[in-house]
């Protein structure tokens, strides 16, 4: 069973940047597509963005495309996320998981990822 370790999360100013990393267990590389995924407290947990294998798909969420960009490193076996333009209501828990179908149907999809990290906190001042 893989396990997954985000980091990277923090305190940050309205309209500023920060870059998670996601870093796996075993060797992503061969087989396994990645995703992002946020929960604000007293909220759902919200799709960020995924990234299938070896990476020539990406999918964004509404909310951050364009403010948002998901790579991967797959002989590091890590995925990150660079984030931009940074907004208060980006405020969250955000967690990295893994599926190793390689291509989802449904990106977005909780269900979909079968492995979760334990999340690393962003917060975002105004």
């Amino acid at each position: 069973q893989v396990q997954l370790q985000e980091s990277g999360g923090g305190l940050v100013q309205a309209g500023g940047s920060l870059r998670l990393s996601c870093t796996a267990s075993e060797h992503i590389g061969s087989n396994y597509a990645m995703g992002w995924f946020r929960q604000a407290p007293g909220k759902e947990r919200e799709f960020v963005a995924s990234i299938s294998w070896p990476g020539a798909n990406t999918y964004y969420g509404k909310s951050v495309k364009g403010r948002f960009t998901i790579s991967r490193d797959n002989i590091k076996n890590s995925v990150y996320v660079q984030m931009d333009m940074l907004k208060p209501e980006d405020t969250a828990v955000y967690y990295c998981a893994a599926d190793p179908r390689g291509t989802v149907a449904a990106p977005h999809a909780i269900y979909e990822y079968p492995y979760w990290g334990q999340g690393t906190q962003v917060t975002v001042s105004s």
